[in-house]
């Protein structure tokens, strides 16, 4: 009987197509049922010969097919003529009214197994979908984590050919290690991007979360976008260690972006570091925070105040 059941359920939801005797089976529960309607309302109008059987009709080829639902349309005919539920008997008004039945039924069937075969359809292209949504994610995964792993020989190469030259390796070692962050966060979120919040937290948490404030919604950043602010926030908080606000016992971060007419406005603004009074030549540095929001049609401009450094990053927000 279980069985019966599951593969009621499963037919029903169109996942199997049902055995010809459960859709048999069902057919007929449907004609009884017509029928013991059929006879209710026998009692107030005896004329009503064919009506009850629709929905019999409907609901066996809904279940059991086109040829389930034609048989259960040509016992449907046959019940209505023979069964007399009053005196009358078979007249050719009842004959005419037998053709129309048929004729709308006919007619009943072509929609429903058509609706059927555009849900089997959209159920094989779901089906379809989803297998290569599984792969790509598979490939996706051994993308990135061979991606993974040429960013780690990458870095031990630099390393090891660098090592005569340490002022070098310095100004690029803690770029390489930013990207990698950024790279494991967006993965996270299957490399469509990563929230603002996320990325922030990611590059300033090593300072302390008490020694800076984020303010802004929440903001998903496409894939691109997040990896030259990734670079920027990191530049940003490696002079804030170094010469800023997380070098000085007080120091503080504020941390504010919103979004006006499809651009991104980011203010980092700096309080309680040390005064910058000197200016060197502007280093690599300086020179990747002016360019990287470039191709978003982007600028970045750094001021450096008596109560610290005060950042405004302003580029376009790219479609997702």
């Amino acid at each position: 009987m279980a069985k019966w059941i599951d593969e009621f359920r499963a037919g029903w939801r169109g996942d199997s197509q049902p055995s010809m005797l459960l859709a048999a089976s069902f057919a007929v529960l449907c004609l009884v049922l017509a029928t013991a309607a059929r006879f209710g309302l026998a009692q107030i109008r005896p004329d009503v010969f064919f009506t009850p059987y629709f929905p019999a009709v409907f609901f066996a080829t809904a279940f059991g097919g086109f040829r389930i639902g034609i048989a259960t349309a040509l016992a449907s005919g046959l019940l209505g003529v023979i069964i007399n539920f009053s005196s009358g008997h078979a007249d050719p008004a009842r004959f005419a009214l037998l053709m129309i039945f048929w004729a709308v039924c006919g007619i009943a069937i072509w929609g429903v197994e058509h609706y059927r075969s555009l849900v089997a359809q959209q159920r094989e292209v779901s089906k379809r979908l989803i297998e290569e949504e599984q792969y790509r994610k598979i490939v996706v995964d051994e993308l990135q984590h061979r991606l993974k792993n040429k960013s780690s020989t990458i870095h031990a190469v630099l390393h090891q050919a660098l090592q005569d030259r340490p002022d070098v390796w310095q100004r690029i070692d803690h770029r390489i290690r930013a990207l990698s962050a950024t790279d494991d966060l967006i993965a996270r979120v299957d490399g469509y991007g990563c929230d603002i919040k996320d990325l922030l937290r990611s590059e300033l948490g090593p300072y302390g979360h008490v020694r800076f404030n984020l303010n802004g919604e929440q903001l998903f950043l496409p894939a691109k976008l997040a990896v030259s602010l990734a670079l920027i926030f990191h530049e940003l908080a490696t002079n804030a260690g170094k010469y800023g606000a997380f070098s000085s016992p007080r120091g503080f971060l504020q941390v504010s972006w919103t979004v006006d007419d499809g651009r991104l406005n980011v203010i980092w603004d700096e309080t309680e570091g040390p005064v910058v009074e000197v200016l060197g030549e502007p280093g690599f540095g300086t020179k990747l925070l002016k360019s990287a929001l470039r191709p978003f049609d982007g600028k970045t401009e750094i001021s450096y105040l008596k109560t610290g450094v005060h950042c405004t990053m302003q580029c376009k927000l790219p479609n997702c």
